[in-house]
């Protein structure tokens, strides 16, 4: 049985990460460093999350089946970087009530076998696509953004629904403008993608 780190499970979640009620299952670790980060704790090294198995899980969302089936909803996973956990997932997906939804917010920054894993149970996905400029993104994240491509250009053949689709894109204050994100919104549409959420970070402090 398959195990990974989980730094909250969040429930009753109404239409903020999938349709319905929703329960956010948020997993420890993550390829990135984003200068910004809005979950430090998955970074960190001790003490900030629970070893969990898949059947523990289980024990701890199935509690709202109703909830789920009633109105369209599921399970999102989040973190971190959940995409890091794809056996995990796999693993849990098959042991789930048909008629849950699954959404995956990612920032899609993993080797390609991953997505593969999952790709066939996930509805929708949330991406964080931060900036899509190579030298933006290296600067906010510390990593570069090739993969992030590579991989958006493969989910856009293989998703189940492509109008399930979010792209995330971001002002970042000190890091990119208006006019970047208006070319990387250029770039994704001419990938194929259609649904945008745009947004300014707050920076507190």
């Amino acid at each position: 049985m398959k195990t990974a780190p989980l730094i909250c499970i969040d429930r009753h979640r109404l239409t903020i990460d999938g349709e319905g009620v929703t329960t956010l299952v948020a997993f420890h670790g993550c390829p990135l460093h984003c200068k910004y980060c809005l979950n430090p704790q998955c970074l960190e090294a001790d003490g900030v999350w629970q070893e969990m198995d898949t059947e523990l899980l289980m024990m701890n969302v199935e509690m709202d089946n109703l909830y789920f089936l009633a109105t369209g909803g599921g399970i999102c996973f989040g973190g971190g970087e959940p995409l890091l956990r794809s056996a995990f997932i796999k693993e849990f997906c098959e042991q789930c009530p048909e008629g849950w939804q699954f959404t995956m917010e990612t920032g899609l920054n993993v080797p390609r076998h991953h997505l593969e894993e999952v790709i066939s149970f996930i509805d929708s996905f949330i991406i964080d696509i931060k900036d899509m400029t190579p030298a933006i993104y290296q600067a906010y994240t510390g990593k570069g953004n090739q993969q992030v491509i590579e991989n958006l250009v493969w989910l856009y053949s293989h998703a189940k629904h492509k109008d399930k689709i979010t792209l995330r894109l971001p002002i970042i204050p000190k890091f990119n403008t208006e006019e970047d994100r208006k070319h990387s919104r250029q770039v994704l549409e001419e990938l194929g993608y259609e649904n945008f959420d745009e947004f300014e970070y707050v920076i507190r402090g």
